[in-house]
């Protein structure tokens, strides 16, 4: 079907379809979309739920109805252009602690990819992620590209329980949990920057369209700066 396209979410949302690939160069459309939302729907605008290729639009239908805001947003499609990389967001670097205490499927991708542990980690902290979505838990952000040689499925088992600040992938994405959660996705290393906090504004630290860097750093450094070394496996 052509794209983009207009999707119902129900009697106060449309979720729009832009693209079918997840690919980087769909964030400055779905982003400069988000700001032209905001503008045009102003208070009758619940929420902006972005993704890989799609934005998800609510609305109050007490101030607008379901015709009306698709009429808006097809307004908007048509003389859509993508932000620039002026309009790109904050580059965050994360210290990690890269080691199998911390990051119990480090040695386990080694020999899925035929890397070194030294390799992967190398790969890994040798790009810059691009924050695509939040979601699954507060202050999660999903972030690729990851290098095509780490792409590793998701455990066929999840885990029950995984520590706050674990640096993890998944498929070509990667990620760093923001607090204590089940999750399935194969553990790296641990940073020791809060991701999520009730006291900050906004409380996410990473928003759509960051970048991340994930800085290695040896034990003493990581602990240095607040990081929790306690082993993974230790407090299931």
């Amino acid at each position: 079907m052509k794209l983009p396209r207009l999707e119902s979410a129900g009697l106060d949302g449309w979720m729009v379809r832009l693209f079918e690939r997840i690919d980087e160069q769909n964030l400055p459309w779905i982003t400069a979309l988000m700001r032209r939302s905001e503008a045009a729907f102003g208070a009758a605008l619940v929420d902006l739920v972005p993704s890989y290729t799609t934005l998800l639009v609510v609305f109050d239908p007490l101030n607008l109805t379901p015709l009306e805001a698709r009429h808006r947003l097809q307004a908007l499609l048509h003389e859509l252009v993508p932000d620039g990389a002026t309009a790109s967001g904050d580059v965050h670097e994360l210290p990690t602690w890269y080691d199998p205490s911390v990051g119990p499927d480090l040695e386990r991708v080694a020999g899925h990819t035929g890397m070194s542990v030294e390799k992967v980690i190398e790969r890994h902290a040798g790009t810059d992620y691009r924050v695509f979505a939040l979601g699954f838990a507060p202050g999660f952000a999903f972030m690729g590209l990851l290098d095509a040689c780490l792409e590793m499925p998701r455990l066929a088992t999840p885990r029950k329980w995984v520590p706050v600040n674990s640096v993890a992938i998944a498929g070509r994405q990667t990620a760093a949990y923001p607090a204590v959660t089940p999750g399935g996705w194969n553990l790296l290393g641990r940073t020791s920057v809060r991701l999520f906090d009730r006291d900050r504004d906004g409380f996410s630290l990473l928003k759509v369209g960051d970048r991340v860097r994930f800085v290695p750093v040896d034990r003493h450094t990581f602990e240095a700066r607040g990081g929790d070394t306690t082993p993974t496996e230790a407090r299931r």
